[in-house]
């Protein structure tokens, strides 16, 4: 951190934060294309067409892919000769007011004090920076680098999405079976889908949770393991489709990151149908 250069800092969060807004990667572009390929229901192969297109226009004009432009969710993985500063985490911080200014996000954050944001009724701030990014999640990474995955939560996937445990009775089908329920609920409601499944197990909780995050930083819509195929498989034989108009693709694809488990009869699962436009997601090496 001796060549710490925090304006450089300040710029590339600031132009990642910009890109996760805007901009689907090149595996998603894909799985739409497929998926539009596969789709029978007219209606619902028009409604993939579409996110396509509004995706392509986004790209090109840096401009948000959707009206709710989200909560910044931040990973940041440390390599072994890599640290982590009070600098560092004020250059990140900044990097995202400014990218929240520039992108632009929508004014969403809530002044006022524990009861005020509760209720909302501090007021609105008008300010797009307002919107403050969740705690940083920090983890471990083999190439010696600083990498920061940055990822826009949009409102619907909290509202459909579930943390809870599940009684697994020393039977992975079990925890399966119960996770493709709650997914099937979830997407019908959602209404904004084609969804990708981020899902995460672990012991408690915020590890649960934090599971679930990073199995969005590390999906790829290219390759899946057999439960993510299976999950994915299942809640699209539901026949929900794309907005809800039926069809054969309610779910693009399942990102699932399964942590450490204790011995115990619960697993506790952590799931979230994000939108159509999710994962929001850039990244960048600082």
């Amino acid at each position: 951190m001796s060549n710490f250069d925090f304006d450089k800092t300040v710029e590339l969060v600031r132009n990642t934060l910009v890109s996760a807004g805007s901009t689907f990667r090149e595996d998603k572009k894909n799985a739409y294309r497929r998926a539009i390929d596969r789709e029978s229901n007219d209606k619902a192969r028009w409604v993939l067409e579409t996110i396509l297109e509004n995706a392509e226009a986004a790209e090109k004009n840096r401009s948000p892919l959707c009206d709710d432009t989200g909560i910044p969710h931040l990973v940041l993985e440390v390599g072994e000769n890599q640290a982590v500063t009070g600098k560092l985490l004020d250059a990140i911080r900044e990097g995202v007011k400014q990218g929240l200014r520039a992108l632009p996000g929508r004014p969403m954050g809530i002044m006022g004090d524990d009861s005020h944001r509760i209720d909302q009724s501090g007021g609105l701030n008008p300010d797009s920076a307002g919107v403050e990014p969740a705690p940083i999640l920090l983890r471990r990474c083999e190439d010696d680098v600083l990498r920061l995955h940055i990822l826009m939560f949009g409102g619907g996937p909290a509202i459909r999405g579930k943390t809870y445990r599940v009684f697994h009775k020393h039977n992975t089908q079990v925890v399966l079976d119960e996770i493709v329920n709650w997914a099937t609920e979830a997407v019908a409601q959602l209404g904004c889908s084609p969804c990708t499944l981020a899902v995460g197990v672990g012991r408690s909780h915020f590890e649960a949770a934090s599971m679930m995050l990073q199995a969005q930083a590390d999906g790829c819509y290219d390759v899946q393991s057999d439960m993510e195929k299976e999950i994915t498989r299942r809640v699209n034989e539901a026949n929900i489709g794309a907005l809800g108009l039926h069809g054969d693709v309610s779910v693009l694809a399942t990102f699932m990151k399964v942590g450490p488990q204790r011995a115990s009869g619960v697993r506790i699962v952590c799931l979230r149908p994000t939108c159509c436009f999710e994962p929001r997601i850039a990244t960048v090496e600082l």
